[in-house]
């Protein structure tokens, strides 16, 4: 008999505990209301345009649908044929998108905090302008992808690099740079670089000024005898918030980068896919094959990519708390 009330006294005694949480979380929720009816219009437009658009195409993974027609459930099917019969996906877009990320962003990484110290270095009165000329290329995008780096990489001979090789005699006609396989990876590699001083620069710039100055001079009577060892045992530890925010625009930005290939060969699809990331995937299947439900699967394998990437971010900079 008391095995029998034994789980019904357990599940009577579980009611009260929940509904009192129930009863404080909406007296706590009455009592911040003010700060809630705040934070109402960004909660508004995370849900709408985060949240629901995740969910969607979450969904959409599961499903075959081209935009028309009606829904069809489909199960794993095109997470299957992701990983077995997408060759396109699995010799291209991956390795391609690995490489331009490893590349791209460490590498503008390392960059945007090098050229940031260097300008956080200069007096006051002249900063402003290397910050200007650093920052400004990312704010052009485009027109400055098609203005300098086009007319740069031209495959006929009044293009910079062809008229420079020509001249100098190192090639003997014209090379079709933007057209040609071999070189398109690279040519995107060094212009995302380029464009790689952004919001991040500036992030990383602010953090430099916010650093005490008088751990400068308690590191050097702890023994600090040079400015490296400033920055990686004072500067770093002391603007790991910036650091931080860095990180996560920087595998932001590269993760998502796509564009640049057909900005720069003015076609949806790369020769012979040299220069396919997986954004271009998704855009190849979603606006070129309107096979939205597989894009939205190569969408979702994006997002665990860039979630993976978050975390390795939050690991090196983040605070205990935040992990």
């Amino acid at each position: 008999m008391n095995t029998e009330l034994a789980p019904r006294m357990a599940r009577t005694s579980r009611r009260p505990s929940v509904r009192l949480k129930w009863i404080g979380f909406w007296k706590k929720l009455k009592k911040d209301s003010f700060c809630y009816l705040y934070l109402a219009p960004f909660l508004l437009c995370f849900t709408l345009f985060i949240v629901i658009p995740v969910v969607m195409a979450a969904t959409l993974g599961f499903t075959s649908y081209d935009g028309f027609g009606r829904l069809r459930f489909i199960g794993l099917d095109n997470y299957i044929a992701m990983f077995t019969q997408d060759v396109i996906f699995l010799t291209k877009a991956i390795p391609n998108t690995f490489l331009f990320a490893l590349l791209v962003g460490p590498g503008g990484y390392m960059l945007s905090f090098a050229f940031a110290w260097l300008i956080h270095q200069l007096p006051l009165r002249i900063r402003d302008y290397y910050t200007l000329a650093f920052y400004a290329p990312s704010m052009a995008g485009g027109i400055a992808l098609s203005v300098v780096w086009i007319a740069a990489f031209s495959g006929d001979r009044v293009g910079y690099l062809n008229n420079f090789l020509l001249g100098m005699g190192w090639i003997e006609s014209p090379v079709i740079w933007l057209q040609n396989p071999k070189y398109l990876l690279t040519i995107m590699i060094i212009v995302s670089l380029w464009t790689s001083f952004s919001v991040g620069f500036l992030s990383m710039l602010a953090g430099l000024q916010t650093v005490n100055g008088e751990l400068y001079e308690a590191g050097r009577i702890d023994g600090i005898t040079n400015r490296l060892q400033e920055v990686f045992y004072i500067t770093i530890p002391s603007m790991k918030p910036q650091m931080l925010f860095s990180a996560v625009m920087s595998i932001v930005g590269t993760l998502k980068a796509g564009s640049i290939s057909t900005q720069l060969t003015g076609m949806p699809i790369t020769p012979s896919y040299s220069g396919h990331l997986i954004i271009n995937h998704i855009d190849d299947y979603a606006f070129i094959r309107f096979e939205l439900g597989y894009a939205s699967a190569v969408s979702v394998m994006l997002l665990i990519f860039s979630y993976f990437a978050m975390r390795f971010a939050y690991r090196l900079f983040g605070s205990k708390e935040e992990l």
